[in-house]
């Protein structure tokens, strides 16, 4: 199996680096089609201005690490699973629903966002206005499979144009578009143990890829190679590390994750951003049966470079026990972010062990899941953390109903030996 390769973006001019990017990635993709270095306002600071940020750091450096805090607070937006390509059996009066329409909805949920206020429940920033949104991540399945049965589903590149109209030119917010792929868009791109028609079409992978990735020359469908050319790139926002990765974190994604950390400090906190849960989805592994191809009767995906260390069930104890191991050396990741199970839920993996404390934080699907039969419970994540706080809220936002605000979560993400500002 080919090793990933280190896809940091190092190699540009020191000048090129701003405030939200660090040395840890190529320029954001900003919704509305530009690509440009980020700061910490979500615009290119030019060199001429860094006297300014300086000036700014030491007054905020004097002011003490209170005031510091009380204007750090990082707000973003977390959804996954557009899944263009079906339709919803229900929305707002009308049956079987185009994914175009209900997800049109849902970006202009978002686009109103900034006017609205935070509810008033005791988490950060409770009771204010939103007023800005300072990235919006989509953790995957952003085209569906195109399967031939029971439904012929169109094509990736039909589904991809589809989600560049909606989200790409559709979110006007001015802030970073975050996006990873899920199972949908890879196993469009190499092939699905159920028949699909084209049989492979890249062209959602590609496009996330280059658009997240900014490869010095761009991948094109033809070029295209799996498992070489999965995404994986890391960010530096309000003080916390984001690192965003393919499904889930296998051995190669996380020997990846080494290198990128050596680089980041132990007392900053890290947050992952993928499709699987923390408990893989025994399905993604490397087929360990016969001859580990993907096939109808074994139902392997083949989406990781892991061989799957069972051959029955639906536990993957091997892989919680690798994945804790991975965690126990890096106590500083301290929140992970996925979808793929398509509900709203806050909860905490404390590993085989009993021995973590690791945030975990999954988003609703607009298209699937248990909304898909109550629309009035679709939502997405409207997180807002504090890095000298060390505070994280999770608050889910029904976008389909008038009271709007759900479930509210603040966990505490403070790494080892990083001090909360009073």
């Amino acid at each position: 199996m080919e090793a990933l390769q280190d896809r940091r973006s190092d190699e540009r001019d020191p000048t090129d680096i701003c405030l939200a990017g660090g040395a840890h990635g190529p320029p954001a993709f900003r919704a509305g089609g530009q690509a440009e270095p980020l700061s910490a306002s979500g615009r290119c600071a030019p060199p001429a201005a860094w006297r300014r940020i300086l000036a700014v750091a030491l007054l905020l450096a004097a002011a003490g690490p209170g005031a510091f805090a009380a204007n750090s607070d990082v707000t973003f937006v977390l959804t996954s699973d557009v899944h263009f390509g079906i339709t919803r059996p229900r929305f707002r009066g009308q049956n079987f629903v185009n994914s175009t329409v209900v997800n049109a909805a849902l970006v202009d949920s978002l686009n109103a966002l900034p006017s609205q206020s935070l509810p008033s429940d005791g988490g950060l920033r409770a009771g204010q206005p939103i007023a800005h949104i300072d990235f919006v991540a989509i953790t995957g399945d952003l085209a569906n499979r195109q399967e031939l049965y029971p439904v012929h589903i169109q094509s990736a590149a039909t589904s991809w144009k589809q989600f560049e109209q909606c989200y790409i030119d559709g979110l006007k917010l001015g802030c970073p578009l975050y996006l990873v792929p899920g199972n949908h868009d890879l196993s469009d791109a190499i092939g699905y143990p159920a028949a699909m028609v084209p049989r492979t079409d890249p062209t959602s992978m590609v496009e996330i890829y280059n658009r997240m990735m900014r490869p010095a020359v761009p991948l094109t469908n033809a070029t295209f190679q799996f498992p070489r050319d999965r995404v994986i790139y890391s960010r530096d926002v309000g003080g916390a590390h984001l690192i965003f990765l393919t499904i889930w974190p296998d051995r190669s994604t996380r020997a990846w994750i080494d290198r990128d950390l050596e680089h980041v400090a132990a007392v900053t906190p890290v947050f992952i951003f993928c499709h699987d849960p923390v408990q893989v989805d025994p399905k993604h592994l490397i087929n360990p049966l016969h001859d580990h191809t993907i096939n109808r009767e074994d139902g392997y995906e083949n989406l990781l470079t892991d061989v799957r260390a069972e051959t029955t069930g639906k536990a993957t104890p091997a892989e919680d026990r690798e994945l804790a191991a991975f965690l126990r050396r890096h106590r500083n990741i301290v929140a992970y972010f996925h979808g793929h199970e398509n509900y709203h839920e806050a909860y905490t993996w404390t590993g085989p062990g009993h021995d973590l404390n690791l945030h975990v934080f999954r988003a609703d699907s607009p298209m699937k899941g248990r909304s898909r039969k109550d629309e009035f419970l679709m939502s997405y994540e409207v997180i807002t953390y504090n890095v000298p706080a060390g505070r994280l809220t999770d608050r889910e936002y029904r976008w389909n109903t008038p009271e709007h605000w759900g479930q509210t979560t603040t966990v505490d993400i403070a790494a080892p030996q990083l001090p909360k500002a009073p």
